[in-house]
């Protein structure tokens, strides 16, 4: 398995064998056009992300020990004393149960303190209440806005820096937004908690897929440094030949950045019932995912798009098309003879 597998990067290194991902930009642009409308559209269809706790404020409530990790006991506390409450009840460990709820009076905490305890079984002392203002999460959400704009910003600034041109800074943006909208666009679908875990979790999603980006275009740029005295293959060529030169890279840095964060999700978050992990690998999870196909479908497709128009380009690619088209009539004239 691993010799065929190293004989399949091989091939791919040497132009043996070749993936068409350039030429077939338009399919990979629509494709992605689509996933991120629907991105868009999803939270605006559903009214919006699940906010947690931290940014739209409110009352919390948390269990130990509990006796049953049902959700039905925490509504029915609740419910009790504020009948018009939509509680948010969750397992956020193997025996601690997470109650959220609105603004509630001091009075109304009291008796729901209280109630919880005597529906999971446990002692006043093991549920623990906490109030977030309104205050807080408007400035949770702030910080959180500034905190996505400046690394974008950021961002955009170190690679016009590092690639010195702007086709390839704006084709490694443009990767890295399919994958911030595409992301949330899932973890609007999943439901999950938007907390301050996940927004560090898209932040180091973001900073994945531009290391993954950065490491695809530098074999991009090694083998485009000569093309214009080139007449081996076309300037969109040499980008396809370094997206299959770095497949297997990329393939063996997502799985060894996603294996571990997919134990967290489906084996601590899934079967364990750590809860409280789940908002964080969720966006690492998904992030991962579409970053690498990000970089290997859009930001090199574009970059190839963005160039192809060049005057130093376009006579490059005629002398490539008389070279071939000299070297099949030679073939032809052997054949004949």
């Amino acid at each position: 398995m691993t010799t065929s597998f190293a004989k399949f990067g091989n091939e791919l290194y040497t132009g043996k064998r070749s993936y068409n991902f350039v030429s077939s930009k338009k399919i990979w642009f629509i494709i992605a056009a689509v996933a991120v409308a629907i991105s868009i559209l999803l939270p605006v269809v559903k009214g919006g992300y699940n906010l947690g706790i931290d940014f739209r404020g409110g009352s919390e409530f948390t269990v130990s020990n509990v006796k049953t990790t049902e959700s039905a006991p925490g509504e029915k506390a609740v419910h009790d004393v504020v009948p018009g409450a939509v509680p948010r009840v969750a397992n956020v460990a193997g025996s601690t149960m997470r109650i959220q709820t609105d603004k509630l009076s001091d009075d109304q905490t009291i008796k729901i303190k209280t109630d919880l305890a005597k529906a999971y079984g446990v002692t006043e002392n093991q549920v623990t209440s906490t109030f977030i203002g309104p205050t807080w999460g408007q400035d949770v959400t702030k910080q959180a806005l500034i905190g996505l704009a400046v690394f974008v910003g950021l961002a955009a600034l170190l690679m016009a820096l590092y690639f010195r041109t702007w086709k390839m800074s704006v084709s490694a943006l443009a990767g890295m937004l399919v994958t911030m909208f595409c992301t949330a666009g899932i973890y609007s679908l999943s439901d999950f908690e938007v907390t301050p875990s996940a927004i560090i979790g898209f932040l180091t999603v973001l900073s994945y897929s531009l290391y993954d980006t950065v490491v695809v275009f530098d074999k991009i740029r090694e083998n485009t440094s000569d093309i214009t005295t080139s007449s081996r293959r076309t300037f969109a060529e040499e980008v396809n030949l370094a997206v299959n030169q770095t497949l297997v890279r990329s393939i063996n840095t997502m799985m060894v950045a996603v294996l571990p964060v997919a134990a967290i999700l489906f084996i601590g978050a899934g079967l364990l019932g750590a809860g409280t992990l789940r908002d964080l690998s969720l966006a690492l999870f998904v992030g991962i995912l579409i970053g690498t196909a990000a970089t290997i479908f859009i930001a090199a497709p574009l970059y190839a798009w963005l160039r192809q128009s060049e005057p130093d380009l376009q006579k490059q690619a005629k002398k490539v098309a008389t070279r071939r088209a000299a070297a099949a009539s030679a073939s032809s004239e052997a054949a004949a003879v």
